[in-house]
């Protein structure tokens, strides 16, 4: 069933941009990892329990870019988690595909883009729109998916 599953060309553009979103969340660890390391901003004592006292009261401290970073990252667990999830159950009801990649495209873009306007600080309303847009992405398919199990 698995494998049929993947010649299913929906199932296959779920599965495309689910990765990608997914890919790009992961990746945000490395982001705040290397920020924490060329800003020399680290959270946790055992990160520095090479230094000496002095470097380790200079180190252990919260530093504004990488809170941004890991903001940006949050963000990406609470969005990007719910779409593969509800995505699943949408792309599963049989939908059209044209609706679906739309669905899947726009969250998925919009996502990058709520990236790239938080780490690039643009200016709102940017950041704002591009969650808005992933988020209204995401309940429109639950309605799909509620609609046709509920028949609304």
């Amino acid at each position: 069933m698995p494998a049929a599953l993947m010649q299913d060309e929906l199932f296959r553009a779920f599965s495309t941009y689910a990765l990608i979103v997914i890919l790009k969340m992961m990746m945000m660890s490395f982001v705040t990892a290397y920020c924490r390391i060329t800003r020399g901003a680290f959270a946790n004592e055992e990160d520095v329990s090479c230094r000496s006292a002095e470097e380790k009261k200079k180190m252990l401290r919260t530093d504004p870019e990488v809170e941004r970073v890991r903001r940006c990252h949050l963000n990406d667990l609470e969005n990007v988690v719910p779409f593969v999830l509800v995505g699943l159950f949408y792309a599963l009801s049989g939908p059209e595909l044209s609706s679906a990649l739309l669905h899947f495209r726009v969250f998925a873009g919009a996502r990058i883009f709520h990236t790239f306007s938080y780490l690039g600080h643009l200016p709102q309303p940017c950041r704002a729109l591009s969650f808005f847009l992933g988020l209204l992405v995401t309940f429109s398919m639950a309605y799909n998916v509620l609609s046709n199990v509920f028949a609304i």
